[in-house]
């Protein structure tokens, strides 16, 4: 094979999981040519991709006018993957554990690239639940998550990982560079960070990270709780994540 051969590959590789990722995030089945301008590439090239996809069922028709969508293939490599990746069962219970002692909302949440996503959850015990979107991607800013996962970075790490975009918080306040750099440095000392939800105006999140032998956070468990009950309950909440990360990094360290 030669290297043109490859690179050619390579690319295609590429537009393949462009197409992947941007029907995930719209979330709805669309048409090829939709989807060649919603992600800036040839037709041509999207129409030989996307049939290359429903032939391996990566993707699947939709309705008579040739919309795609994600397909079950999809689902099965993904099951595949959770019987194989120990962090995901034992997160999950986890985040059982926590819900039991706390019957509030918890998470694990990741870094997905240059966001932030929930990667599995456990709606809490209470008549009014919270709940957010699993794989939906956010500013890794708009996050007590991301005060932890980017730790182990350095400033100028930071700074080339994340969008300018992304410190434009939901109320169209800018957040200072300076300030986050300072409460990551903080989180990543204390192990531990929550503050108000920016998301949103009635909810408070506290985050612990669970580190790998190296230290570093491979990933967060999260409370999010309405701000009176965070308030009443803080340290109950603060000890019972600090715990249960600390325990799932024991066993998934092992």
């Amino acid at each position: 094979m030669t290297e043109d051969t490859i690179k050619r590959r390579a690319r295609g590789l590429d537009r393949a999981f462009d197409i992947l990722d941007f029907l995930k995030e719209i979330g709805q089945p669309l048409r090829p040519n939709d989807i060649a301008n919603g992600i800036g590439s040839p037709k041509s090239t999207v129409y030989e991709l996307v049939a290359s996809l429903l032939e391996r069922r990566i993707l699947e028709p939709v309705g008579k006018d040739g919309h795609v969508y994600l397909g079950r293939q999809l689902y099965f490599l993904g099951q595949a993957h959770l019987r194989h990746f120990d962090l995901s069962r034992e997160a999950d219970h986890a985040l059982q554990e926590i819900v039991s002692q706390t019957r509030e909302t918890a998470q694990m949440c990741l870094l997905n690239g240059r966001k932030y996503t929930v990667a599995l959850m456990k709606e809490g015990e209470r008549h009014f639940r919270i709940s957010s979107d699993i794989g939906e991607n956010a500013p890794i800013p708009w996050t007590a998550s991301g005060r932890l996962l980017l730790a182990h970075l350095s400033d100028q790490q930071i700074i080339d990982l994340i969008d300018e975009d992304d410190y434009i918080l939901p109320d169209g306040e800018r957040l200072p560079l300076e300030r986050f750099l300072a409460e990551i440095r903080q989180a990543g000392i204390d192990g531990f960070f929550s503050f108000d939800s920016v998301a949103d105006t009635f909810t408070h999140c506290f985050a612990a990270p669970v580190k790998d032998r190296n230290g570093i956070a491979i990933c967060t468990l999260c409370i999010v709780a309405p701000r009176a009950d965070a308030k009443n309950n803080y340290n109950d909440y603060r000890r019972v994540l600090i715990e249960s990360a600390n325990s799932l990094a024991r066993r998934i360290n092992e």
